[in-house]
C-alpha cells in the first residue's frame, strides 16, 4: 500500500509529497533562511502547512509554532522575543501590521515549475539544533510558555511513542486536533516516521471530518474528549455515520482527562475501547494505554520512569494518590526568556516534577485525575479535579472552579455540561446525593458545552471568568 497524504482538495503518495516539501526548502532558502534561523509558522492545518513544515526542517530552521487563533498583539510579542527572521501564515491567520509574512500558497506558487536538489528530505541538521522547536504552552491556567526542544529529543519521543501504540506503515492517521500543538505535532510526525498515511481534516467540522475518514479508510483517530463526545452526538443525529468510521482500529486521546462513561459508551458502540494517554508540551508524550492494555493512561514507554510523591516527597505505594514525577531523557531543553534567549531546564534525566495527580496501579499503568490543585474548605483540604472525576464517573460531567471565602475558605462553583440544559436544580440534587456536604457545589451553572481553549481542553480561565461574574 502506497502511503499517501490525503487533504480537503487533495490527494498526494507521500513520496510526491516529499518533492514538494523540498522544493519549498529551496524557495525558504532564497528568502535568506538558513540554518540556526528562528522562523514563525502560525497557519490552520492544511497540506501547505505541513509540506512547509517538512521543508523548514530540511533546511534546519527554528521553528517558532503559533496557534492560528492568537490575537495579532501576542503574536508580535512572541516574535519580538524569540527573534523570528521571517514568519510564515495562511489567508486565515491574524498577524500585526508590520509582520511582512511570506504567504503559504506563495511558496507553493513560486516553487511548481522547480526541480529540488536534494534527493531526499533530511532533519539531521534540524535535529542538532539546540532550540530547534518551540512551542507555546496553551495557558490555561496561567501566561503561556515558550517551551525549547532539540529536534531530536522531539523525534526520539515520538518513536517510542509509535513503538508502545503499535503505529503501523499500513494505518491511516486521522487526527483532530490542531497541529501547531504538542499533540496534533506528534500525529504528523510519527506518520512521517512510520512512512503511513495522514489525513487532514477539518476537526472544527467533524462532519467533514467523518466523510474523510471514511474515503481514506482512516485507521488510527487521535482527538480530545470534547471531539468524542460530539462525534457519539453526530451519530445519534445521523447513524448513517457510523459506517464512517468502519476502518478504525484505534480511537486514540489525550490533552484532557477522559471519564469511564464516555470510554464504555465507545465500547458499546464500536467494540472499542478510548485509548487514553499522559504527557505535556514540557516533557513530551509519557504513557500509553495500548489495544492489549487498555488500562486508564497505560504504561511508561521504553526508557521513561513514573512515580507518585506524597506531600512530604517520598515515594507512595500502589493505589495511593499523590504527585507524578517523571524521569524522562526527552524533556524540555529550557524555556524562552523575554530577551529570547533559552533558560535551561534540569539536566536531562532525574526525576522532574509535573503539577498533576495520579496513582499507579500494580501493574503500572497511570490514572491521572487531573491537576494538583488543592483548595481548603470547612477544615478539609480538597482537590477539585478530584471532585470532577468522581461525579463525572456518576454521570455528571463536571468542571469545578474555586472562589475565595472568609468564612468557609473557598466556595465551589459547578459547571454542569449538559446538552439538555436541564435546570440547576436537577444537577445540585444529583451531584449532592454523591457528594459529602464539605465537597458539594455552592453554585451550580448548567452548560450545552464546556468551552474549549485551542488545544481543545476545558479553558479554566473562561469558566473561573463565568464564575466570578454575576450569579
Amino acid at each position: 500500500m502506497t502511503a499517501k497524504i490525503f487533504a480537503a482538495d487533495s490527494v498526494r503518495p507521500v513520496e510526491e509529497f516529499e518533492q514538494d516539501a523540498l522544493r519549498i526548502a529551496e524557495a525558504i532558502r532564497e528568502r535568506g533562511v538558513g540554518l540556526g534561523d528562528r522562523v514563525m509558522l502560525k497557519a490552520g492545518n492544511s497540506a501547505s502547512y505541513v509540506c512547509v513544515l517538512y521543508a523548514l526542517m530540511h533546511v534546519g530552521a527554528s521553528i517558532v509554532l503559533v496557534d492560528q487563533q492568537e490575537t495579532a498583539e501576542e503574536t508580535r510579542r512572541i516574535a519580538v522575543r524569540t527573534g523570528v527572521k521571517v514568519t510564515f501564515v495562511d489567508d486565515d491567520t491574524p498577524v500585526y501590521p508590520d509582520a511582512d509574512p511570506v504567504h503559504l500558497y506563495e511558496l507553493m506558487v513560486a516553487v511548481a515549475d522547480h526541480e529540488p536538489t536534494a534527493p531526499a528530505l533530511s532533519f539531521d541538521a534540524w535535529g542538532e539544533l539546540p532550540d530547534g522547536l518551540i512551542m507555546w504552552t496553551s495557558g490555561s491556567t496561567g501566561s503561556p510558555k515558550g517551551v525549547v526542544k532539540t529536534g531530536r529529543s522531539f523525534l526520539r519521543n515520538l518513536q517510542r511513542n509509535a513503538d508502545q501504540v503499535g503505529h503501523r506503515a499500513d494505518d491511516v492517521l486521522l487526527p483532530l486536533l490542531p497541529f501547531a500543538h504538542q499533540y496534533g505535532l506528534s500525529m504528523v510526525l510519527i506518520a512521517w516516521l512510520t512512512r503511513c498515511s495522514l489525513v487532514i481534516a477539518p476537526y472544527r467540522r467533524l462532519d467533514r471530518a467523518l466523510r474523510m475518514a471514511r474515503d481514506a479508510g482512516a485507521t488510527v483517530i487521535d482527538a480530545t474528549p470534547s471531539s468524542y463526545r460530539s462525534i457519539l452526538s453526530l451519530l445519534t443525529r445521523k447513524p448513517a455515520l457510523r459506517d464512517h468510521l468502519a476502518d478504525t482500529r484505534m480511537f486514540c486521546v489525550g490533552a484532557a482527562p477522559l471519564d469511564a462513561p464516555l470510554v464504555a459508551q465507545y465500547v458499546e458502540e464500536f467494540g472499542l475501547p478510548l485509548l487514553d494517554s499522559y504527557g505535556s508540551t514540557e516533557l513530551g508524550n509519557i504513557s500509553f494505554a495500548t489495544l492489549d492494555n487498555p488500562v486508564a493512561c497505560g504504561r511508561a514507554m521504553e526508557g521513561i520512569r513514573l512515580r507518585i510523591v506524597g506531600e512530604d516527597g517520598g515515594e507512595l505505594p500502589a493505589g495511593e494518590t499523590g504527585e507524578i514525577e517523571v524521569d524522562t531523557p526527552d524533556a524540555l531543553q529550557g524555556q524562552i526568556a523575554d530577551d529570547g534567549t533559552v533558560i535551561a531546564a534540569h539536566a536531562t534525566g532525574g526525576w522532574q516534577a509535573t503539577g498533576d495527580l495520579g496513582h499507579l496501579d500494580a501493574e503500572g499503568n497511570l490514572h491521572v485525575p487531573g491537576r494538583k490543585f488543592a483548595v481548603h474548605r470547612m477544615g478539609y483540604t480538597l482537590y477539585p479535579e478530584l471532585i470532577e472525576r468522581k461525579v463525572s464517573e456518576r454521570g455528571c460531567p463536571t468542571r469545578i472552579v474555586a472562589l475565595p471565602d472568609e468564612l468557609r475558605g473557598s466556595q465551589l462553583v459547578f459547571f454542569v455540561e449538559d446538552e439538555e440544559l436541564r435546570e440547576p436544580g436537577h444537577w445540585r440534587e444529583r451531584l449532592c446525593a454523591l457528594l459529602p456536604v464539605f465537597e458539594q457545589p455552592n453554585r451550580v451553572v448548567v452548560l450545552e458545552r464546556f468551552p474549549l481553549n485551542r488545544n481543545g481542553k476545558p479553558d479554566k480561565k473562561k469558566l473561573a471568568e463565568m464564575a466570578a461574574g454575576p450569579a
